[in-house]
Parts: structure tokens; sequence; C-alpha cells
């Protein structure tokens, strides 16, 4: 059995919609309206856990991320913008070569490497590292958070966001988001590999981690929006710290 994490027919997937993360109204607009929602999540859990005043410039000056499953860089960027050293990996390569276009036009120094979770080092260790929107697409999800929990430094953060194993997601997450509303290209989910927030829990315990938040994040029909939510019946995040 391999503990590979890469899965060949996610990567075919994503190779062919790898032009289009950085078009406003293309085939990831709803991430483009989804990001600021777990970015400010994530930026509060990290200056609270870091201790960071919120009147620095640039309050994430001096602390290394790394984004697993970076895509074309939508949340590599903006950390880097607040002054982290941001890494993104990524098993597609024109995701890759995408996210480094954007990145230099932007003058944005960011280290974009072709790599799958397993094959890093775990001697270049992080202060936090982010798997949003991954785990469902990758395979041995077991190893997978464990492979990413063994690059955190101790006392640092893991973020994990996701799609909840319920009927619900079933129906708005797969059915509705990707054949009727348009939000996501079709065939992007496969239901069967989407985790409840107990599963994560119990990865994270086991490797270590103490899960700090946990959140919904619900589409509002009415105002076209997409905000922190209690209800986390389809998407959610969960923030852990290494123990």
């Amino acid at each position: 059995m391999t503990n590979s994490t890469i899965n060949k027919s996610e990567v075919e997937k994503f190779t062919n919609l790898a032009n289009e993360w950085w078009k406003y109204d293309g085939k990831f607009k709803t991430l483009h309206k989804f990001n600021p929602v777990r970015l400010d999540f994530i930026i509060k859990q990290i200056k609270k856990n870091f201790k960071i005043s919120d009147s620095k410039e640039h309050p994430l000056t001096s602390l290394k991320i790394l984004d697993i499953g970076c895509g074309g860089g939508l949340m590599c960027e903006p950390l880097a913008r607040l002054g982290a050293e941001v890494t993104g990996i990524d098993a597609v390569e024109k995701n890759i070569k995408s996210a480094q276009i954007h990145a230099e036009k932007n003058n944005l120094k960011i280290k974009y490497m072709l790599n799958a979770v397993e094959e890093l080092s775990i001697k270049n260790k992080y202060d936090v590292i982010l798997n949003l929107e991954v785990i469902e697409h990758v395979d041995n999800q077991k190893v997978f958070i464990s492979k990413s929990c063994d690059l955190v430094n101790d006392g640092g953060l893991m973020f994990i966001a996701t799609i909840n194993k319920t009927i619900f997601s079933i129906i708005f997450a797969k059915y509705l988001a990707e054949y009727v509303l348009g939000f996501l290209p079709k065939g992007t989910h496969d239901w069967k590999k989407f985790l409840t927030p107990e599963d994560i829990y119990a990865m994270l315990i086991k490797n270590n981690f103490q899960v700090l938040e946990s959140i919904g994040i619900s589409y509002k029909v009415l105002s076209d929006q997409w905000v922190k939510s209690k209800n986390m019946e389809a998407n959610y995040i969960v923030s852990a710290k290494k123990n």
C-alpha cells in the first residue's frame, strides 16, 4: 500500500482549471467571495496565539506559513502582504506556475514548490500551516494530516477547512453548488471524501494537537455573501495548536 496522498484524477481535474485561479468571474469566483471570511478567521487566530498587536502594519512579520494545496495562491498572497514568510506547495504543476506568475506581477516574495506534503523534510518546520479545502481531494487522508502535523513547530497552528459529511452537504455543497447554482465546476467534489468535524478533531488530537475553535461558513442567498456561522452542516474551518 502506498502512502502517497496524491490523487491522479484530482491532479488532472485541477490541471485543466489552472488558468482560472485569478479570474474573479471564472470557475473559482466562489472562492474569491469565500476567501475573506476564512482569511479573517485565520488572521484573528494567529494574532491571538502569537500575541500580536492589532496596531502593527505588517503583523505577520517573522512568522513562517505553509499553504498546502495552495492552488493559484489565493491565500498565500494576502498573508505575504501582511509580512509573513509564505511557502505554497501544490501537486499540480500548472497551479504552481499560475501562482508564481501572479505573485511576480504583484511584486510579492512567495516561495512556491511542486510537492506533496509527504515529500517535505520535517527538518523545516512552520509556525502556521493551512490545509484549506484540500483534504477532500487527497488520498490517504490520515497520512496527509499526520505529515502536515509533523511540519508544525511546537506551539504553532494548523487550520483545516473542508466540507462536513451530512445530508445537507451532499445536497448543497455537491449537487446545488456544482450542478444548479454553478458555484463550482461540475465534479469538483466527491461526497465520500467529506469528513465530519469529529473526524478532523480525532486526527488532530492523535497528532498531539489541541483543537481551539471551529466555525461554519454559510452562504446567504439574498445578499450573495459568505459569512461566519454556527452552522457547520456544510463548509467549516478548524483551528488547532500543537502541544
